[in-house]
């Protein structure tokens, strides 16, 4: 468990973890650890809405610190990952075609896209949040809780290598699901302290609308490229992340 954490650590944020043990064991505990991690990423953006206040800053520009310290602490993975999915499924290539599109290092016209608007909806909709510091905590967990269902068994690797061919498969369902119910009780826990009773159910109606949104997006991605990459898990991190925050301030 421990080897798992620090992978997790190691794979999701810059934080140093040490040198942790890469094997397929490691590797399912990290992606069942994923959602934890979550609290430091989701951390990181919470401490900026927080200090905000006694900072005099104005919603709209703490949201964009807040944006900006998580892509800090994640080295801007996920988002990486999202524009290389969207250059990849939107070139409307053949898998093997639109998987070499998504190894490049540049960014196409659908990864910019795809960045401006996220990026977009996830400022906006933090600075109206009326607790932005919960809802950037429940966004960050609910978007790594995409990842042991994203891992599960029956999902292939789309490659051969990587980082998906390390932990495609790698997560028993029933795990995925106990996961799943212990981040809805610690987000309605969390709703209920920002909101009272109403709050609990927006915390959990907003990770169950993440988890969603980057599910479907897991459906599309798998059966467009045969399986799940490193830039596909990057990608259902965001989307998932995006979703919440929005479900989260709209049911309010």
């Amino acid at each position: 468990m421990i080897a798992g954490l620090r992978l997790a650590v190691t794979l999701l944020t810059v934080v140093p973890a040490g040198s942790p043990r890469v094997d397929r064991g490691a590797a399912r505990a990290a992606m069942l650890l994923a959602p934890s991690v979550g609290l430091v990423t989701g951390g990181a953006a919470a401490l900026v809405l927080l200090a905000a206040g006694p900072l005099g800053l104005a919603p709209l520009p703490a949201a964009a610190l807040a944006v900006a310290a998580t892509a800090a602490v994640t080295r801007a993975l996920h988002l990486d990952g999202l524009a290389d999915l969207a250059d990849g499924l939107g070139s409307g290539r053949p898998a093997a075609e639109a998987l070499e599109i998504m190894k490049r290092s540049d960014i196409g016209p659908f990864g910019v896209v795809a960045l401006l608007l996220t990026l977009l909806i996830q400022v906006t909709a933090l600075s109206s949040a009326p607790d932005p510091a919960v809802a950037a905590l429940i966004a960050a967990v609910t978007g790594r809780l995409t990842l042991p269902w994203a891992c599960r068994a029956g999902v292939p690797s789309a490659r051969p290598g990587g980082l998906g061919a390390l932990v495609a498969g790698s997560v028993p369902g029933r795990a995925a699901a106990a996961v799943t119910a212990a981040v809805l009780a610690a987000a309605a826990v969390a709703g209920a302290l920002a909101g009272g009773p109403g709050g609990a159910l927006h915390g959990a109606a907003a990770v169950v609308v993440g988890l969603a949104a980057g599910l479907v997006t897991l459906r599309h991605a798998v059966r467009r490229l045969g399986g799940v990459t490193g830039d596909v898990l990057g990608a259902l991190v965001e989307v998932a992340a995006t979703a919440a925050i929005v479900a989260f301030i709209s049911l309010r």
